[in-house]
């Protein structure tokens, strides 16, 4: 249902439950709307200290700490899903946090997530969930091969996860994926998705039950770490309404208030299978903020804070692409050397984005570039090319 409530206008203090770069580029949009903005996090050296107006630094755990960082604030979102749904709840208890803390406990557990689904009626892959090596050997009947198997709670970018190809693969994974400081860890078993190719959709909901989506972008993965995103995708018109239309669906199902991404499998057959959901900003979503009327942050500002949805129209084709720590490495061995900035700033229409990190490690997201150009096709050979003369090689 619709929430009515007085909107949060400029002036106000907009609170952000994690430090990383995508609470950063928040509070960049927030200031430049006139907002305070303060990040809650566990590290105090973190990107968005770079530009928020305060940090409180604490424990995620620490209720008590939660609340006293929430008695400055006039609502609270976050960047991260990562963090105890608990977490949450606590400032929830002080303070409006958006979108509310049950959306956080559903899409931050991959059974909770696929239950959702199910649930609801959301097309997804054919899965089981796994608390014993039993199950698993249950399971891989069931599906056959091959199949995923990923960690329930706490994977992204790959991390989490493992590929079963023949049967000889369950024992590594197993033990690999199972290990938890108090037991077993709950899994998913997914069977494999022979996909064409994997889109996501960037969609806001406002606290008057408005969505407004964004173009779906099509996405390239290096590595299991997303490493390209254009629009437009370049698919069928049936096949990009489905995406949106499941976004839009998805969001007002889990009465989202904020800015969620639903990432989907597409078949070689033309289906649309949701693969998981981001109950935050997104990486794929980074292009918005040069090639769409309204940017996804600022987009994020709006709805947490009771105002009406931007635009979501495209202005041009883009792309973005991810500059992880391997390019301030010199021959994949050792860090030292700054990538050419210059270089890759030459090439016309492209921009960069660093976050502030000051530790570049292989697989890190340091930052990302962007490019418009007359065509999706182009903006991606200009962001590609711009990152490869970036990093030398």
């Amino acid at each position: 249902m619709p929430v009515s409530a007085s909107p949060i206008l400029p002036g106000s203090t907009l609170g952000i439950l994690g430090g990383g770069q995508l609470g950063a580029m928040f509070a960049v949009a927030a200031k430049r709307m006139g907002y305070r903005v303060e990040a809650i996090s566990d590290v105090a050296d973190c990107p968005a200290a770079r530009v928020c107006d305060r940090v409180h630094v604490g424990g995620y755990a620490d209720a008590a700490f939660l609340a006293r960082a929430a008695a400055t604030l006039d609502v609270v979102t976050f960047e991260f899903e990562n963090v105890p749904a608990a977490a949450g709840r606590a400032l929830a208890a002080v303070v409006p946090v958006r979108p509310h803390p049950d959306v956080l406990f559903t899409t931050q557990d991959r059974a909770r997530e696929k239950a959702f689904l199910v649930t609801h009626g959301f097309a997804c892959a054919a899965h089981r969930i796994v608390r014993s090596r039993d199950d698993l050997q249950a399971a891989m009947r069931d599906l056959g091969l091959p199949a995923v198997l990923k960690t329930a709670a706490f994977g992204y970018d790959g991390k989490g996860q493992a590929k079963l190809a023949t049967a000889a693969d369950l024992d590594p994974a197993w033990a690999t994926l199972s290990a938890g400081p108090d037991g077993p860890r709950e899994l998913v078993l997914e069977s494999w998705i022979d996909f064409d190719c994997e889109i996501s959709v960037v969609a806001a909901r406002g606290l008057d039950g408005a969505v407004a989506a964004f173009a779906p972008a099509r996405n390239a993965h290096a590595h299991h770490i997303l490493d390209v995103s254009s629009v437009p995708a370049g698919l069928p018109d049936d096949v990009l309404a489905a995406a949106t239309g499941t976004t839009e669906r998805i969001l007002t199902a889990l009465g989202v208030v904020g800015v969620a991404c639903v990432e989907f499998f597409v078949t070689k057959d033309g289906r649309v299978l949701v693969n998981e959901i981001a109950p935050r900003t997104h990486n794929s979503g980074h292009l918005t903020i040069e090639a769409c009327e309204t940017s996804q942050f600022e987009q994020q500002v709006r709805a947490v804070c009771g105002l009406p949805l931007g635009s979501t129209r495209q202005v041009a084709p883009a792309a973005m692409a991810n500059l992880l720590g391997d390019c301030w490495f010199t021959d994949g061995t050792a860090a030292g050397r700054e990538p050419d900035w210059a270089a890759a700033l030459a090439v016309p229409g492209v921009r960069l984005h660093l976050y502030g990190k000051t530790e570049p490690r292989p697989g890190r997201k340091m930052g990302h570039l962007t490019a418009v150009a007359a065509s999706a096709e182009e903006a991606r050979s200009r962001v590609t090319t711009a990152r490869h003369a970036a990093c030398r090689g």
